[in-house]
């Protein structure tokens, strides 16, 4: 669990503060519209799958597509051509947003559909998200569509660290994916002191995977440490291992009983 605080911790550092930015109005977003001097105006409502919102005195108005401060403008436009109000000064806040969404996905505390309310990248999304659960791996999936084309990133969070990048470089937008793998796992049984099923880390060897099970028991033997994995076509496979041979994501390790 220590490694995911910290890898999360060292991107917040290195991805800095993101920068605010309006995020344009769309449809489902619950907006209220104030007249300043004029409470009775004062209108909360939500934008239409047509993009339009109702205001008193001047009925529809469209706003999709609009930040925040040009929806306020064309409504004060249209009350005073209205010849409604003299120079009417108009607020706009949204109140709930649901038009501009990211989708967290996968192994993370809070997983859901998030408002993209300014400039956001991957790790900000990620820590409105709760951060990375003790599932989660090092591989991050980043599906965007872009010019009505999607495009799917893969980030190494070990490697983003060791070369001094960030998930910061990486902004989202409205639509957006993020998805966090599940961490890969070994499985180990037989004479160790915890069989079960663990997490695998990067360049684990065997040596270091009859560690993780709380070493040997009386009974068992370093040699011959045997390895069930599967081949490119999924058939089982067994291997004796060496100490310092590398584990694959699901490999099963069976360590043997001692004959002596």
């Amino acid at each position: 669990m220590k490694r995911f605080f910290s890898w999360l911790i060292a991107l917040a550092l290195l991805g800095g503060v993101a920068q605010a930015a309006e995020s344009p109005l769309g449809a489902g977003d619950v907006v209220k519209v104030t007249v300043f001097g004029l409470p009775e105006m004062t209108t909360e409502t939500r934008v239409t799958d047509k993009g339009v919102i109702t205001f008193p005195l001047i009925g529809e108005v469209a706003v999709n597509g609009l930040s925040t401060s040009s929806a306020e403008q064309l409504i004060a436009d249209k009350l005073e051509k209205g010849g409604f109000v003299k120079r009417p000064q108009v607020t706009l806040l949204v109140t709930l947003q649901q038009s501009q969404q990211v989708s967290v996905l996968g192994q993370v505390n809070r997983p859901g559909r998030y408002p993209v309310d300014s400039r956001r990248n991957v790790m900000d999304m990620l820590a409105q998200a709760g951060g990375v659960n003790t599932d989660g791996g090092d591989l991050i999936t980043v599906v965007q569509r872009r010019n009505g084309a999607n495009a799917t990133q893969r980030l190494d969070v070990a490697d983003l660290l060791r070369n001094g990048a960030s998930a910061s470089a990486i902004e989202v937008e409205a639509g957006d994916i993020i998805y966090v793998d599940r961490a890969p796992r070994f499985y180990i049984y037989g004479e160790v002191q915890r069989p079960g099923v663990f997490r695998l880390e990067r360049s684990m060897t065997v040596l270091q995977a009859l560690s993780t099970g709380g070493g040997l028991t009386a009974r068992g033997t370093e040699r011959n440490v045997r390895i069930k994995r599967r081949d490119g076509e999924g058939k089982l496979q067994t291997v004796t291992a060496k100490h310092d041979d590398l584990l694959q994501p699901d490999d099963i390790v069976y360590v043997q009983e001692s004959l002596f």
